[in-house]
């Protein structure tokens, strides 16, 4: 489940809550109960990059190597002219 944040526009207090992705947003402020909480837009706290877990459990056939150690053919290519 993720965590979304949300802030106050009354009294300004930012709050966190771990909801389903289908949960209604929250608007009740915690701290001083009015309707005014509004959910805030930010990044997520990862990315899948490299060439960990994600690359090697989760991809198929030909997609598992992605990430190439070996050197271009037309690099090899050129240095014949």
């Amino acid at each position: 489940m993720p965590i979304y944040e949300y802030q106050c526009q009354a009294c300004g207090y930012e709050h966190e809550a771990l909801q389903k992705i289908s949960a209604e947003p929250l608007t009740t402020c915690p701290a001083c109960n009015k309707s005014e909480l509004k959910k805030k837009i930010s990044a997520a706290g990862f990315r899948l990059k490299g060439s960990g877990w994600y690359e090697t459990d989760f991809k198929s056939g030909n997609k598992k190597n992605v990430v190439d150690t070996k050197k271009p053919a037309a690099t090899a290519d050129s240095s014949k002219d």
